[in-house]
């Protein structure tokens, strides 16, 4: 039987953060090659898109060229976006709001990382769940979802129905290969996380 096929779409913007997508984009794309060719995960596709396409530049200086723009983009199983400084514009772009809900309406999986959950609130795509984002930017979230969602803190990520959102830079990683056991079962993330060394122990402690 071959794969099922999906889409997993990457909507980055000027000032994402790196890593909040990087990380992901690293899991899902070790998944389908931890997969062989006929694996359940082989039929995965990753794309990036953005508004107009070509080059977006990231928070951190980071220049990508995406490969569709809004108007060309195919339909998403996955919908993914990222933080970074740039989702304090975007959150007040129609454009972008328009075609995430676009997106989310037949997408299996809506997720974000960091603050990229205050573009999917703005979207009105949080209604009545719980989301989180990074610790520092949970008073906003509070303010700005107040009485439509419930914000909550000290978590990796959350789930909730379809929706899944996760909180600062490294939270992307494990909220995606937490993605990748409920598409393809534990065994398949199991050996992405494996072939990705992702052992995290980092060398000193965070003091927040």
């Amino acid at each position: 039987m071959a794969a099922k096929k999906r889409t997993i779409g990457i909507v980055l913007f000027d000032g994402a953060e790196e890593l909040d997508w990087v990380g992901p984009f690293e899991v899902f794309t070790m998944a389908r090659e931890a997969s062989g060719e006929n694996g359940s995960a082989s039929g995965l596709e990753v794309v990036l898109v953005s508004e107009t396409g070509g080059i977006v530049k990231g928070a951190k200086g980071l220049r990508n060229e995406v490969d569709h723009a809004f108007a060309d983009a195919p339909p998403f199983d996955v919908v993914l976006i990222p933080g970074g400084i740039g989702t304090r514009t975007e959150r007040k772009n129609p454009v972008m709001l328009d075609f995430l809900r676009k997106q989310a309406e037949r997408a299996e999986w809506v997720t974000s990382v960091c603050t990229g959950s205050i573009i999917l609130d703005a979207a009105g795509l949080t209604e009545g769940k719980k989301i989180t984002t990074h610790w520092g930017y949970l008073p906003t979230l509070r303010e700005d979802a107040a009485g439509r969602s419930e914000v909550l803190e000290k978590v990796r990520y959350v789930r909730d129905g379809n929706l899944l959102t996760a909180a600062g830079v490294s939270a992307g990683i494990d909220s995606a290969l937490w993605l990748v056991g409920e598409l393809y079962g534990v065994p398949q993330a199991r050996i992405t996380q494996k072939m990705m060394e992702y052992d995290p122990a980092p060398p000193y402690a965070a003091e927040v």
